[in-house]
């Protein structure tokens, strides 16, 4: 049984998968990425090993995507970050059409084909308004710790509008409507309506197309979530691992390499 390792270094967290020659997911990691890039590819792609119960010489290829897919040392390869959420989501939900990829500096919206190739792409990666790190800056300023927030901003009732779109300035927005005596629950929906409403203008900037998978770790938000499928008019594909999309996607351009690498008959067989 071959293996093949995919490590996405984002900017908050690090993501590692591990799949066997079948496609299947055998091992998994998370952790926060924090000043060392390079340190923290190694305990990712190392927590994903043990996970899986493997060796680390029993995985043939390892591909590194994210920002920091160049500090991911003992790799093989690297591949863009675009390229594997697009990969990753058409594998675990092959009508995927269009991607919205959801970090912690930027956000992404993707127009895939049919087997994950990239059709076409825009991102906002010169502000962060629309992206993670808006919400953190909302946490922070409400003083709720970043996991519950998506559970406090479905109990609203009457959101208010963030009007900011600079996250610096999220912080002071929030604060100022909480000194008039609005609720944190409609402040906070207000802000996952923000946020989704700009990840909304660059996924009708590629063209959404009918199935529209979401990607990143802001899909364990699930305010988000539904803010996003209002925004949109749709359900959004969102699976337990949609937060390891990306490492997934590296994951299977790393088994491409083993494959095309063995003889045609033996490529065959992997495939079946």
């Amino acid at each position: 049984m071959a293996y093949a390792a995919g490590v996405d270094v984002g900017s908050t967290q690090t993501k590692a998968v591990i799949i066997d020659e079948k496609r299947r997911i055998v091992g998994r990691s998370l952790i926060d990425t924090g000043a060392n890039v390079v340190l923290a590819a190694e305990n990712a792609h190392a927590g994903a090993l043990k996970d899986a119960g493997l060796r680390e010489m029993e995985v043939e290829y390892v591909v590194g995507t994210g920002y920091g897919r160049y500090r991911v040392t003992f790799g093989n390869t690297q591949v863009t970050e675009i390229s594997c959420h697009g990969r990753g989501a058409v594998h675990m939900f092959p009508g995927t059409r269009t991607v919205v990829d959801m970090g912690g500096q930027d956000t992404k919206a993707i127009r895939v084909g049919s087997s994950g190739e990239i059709v076409d792409f825009c991102m906002n990666d010169k502000c962060a308004a629309g992206t993670g790190r808006f919400l953190g800056a909302a946490a922070a300023a409400l003083e709720i710790p970043l996991s519950d927030l998506g559970s406090r901003a479905l109990q609203f009732q009457k959101p208010v509008r963030i009007s900011t779109t600079c996250t610096v300035f999220a912080e002071s927005e929030v604060l100022s409507w909480l000194g008039k005596g609005k609720k944190i629950e409609d402040i906070l929906w207000g802000v996952h309506q923000s946020i989704a409403s700009r990840s909304a203008g660059l996924l009708r900037r590629v063209g959404i197309e009918d199935e529209v998978t979401f990607t990143g770790g802001v899909t364990r938000n699930i305010a988000m979530i539904r803010a996003l499928e209002e925004k949109v008019e749709r359900q959004l594909n969102v699976s337990d691992d949609s937060h390891y999309m990306g490492a997934l996607g590296a994951a299977l351009f790393a088994l491409d390499h083993i494959v095309s690498s063995r003889s045609p008959r033996e490529a065959v067989e992997t495939r079946e």
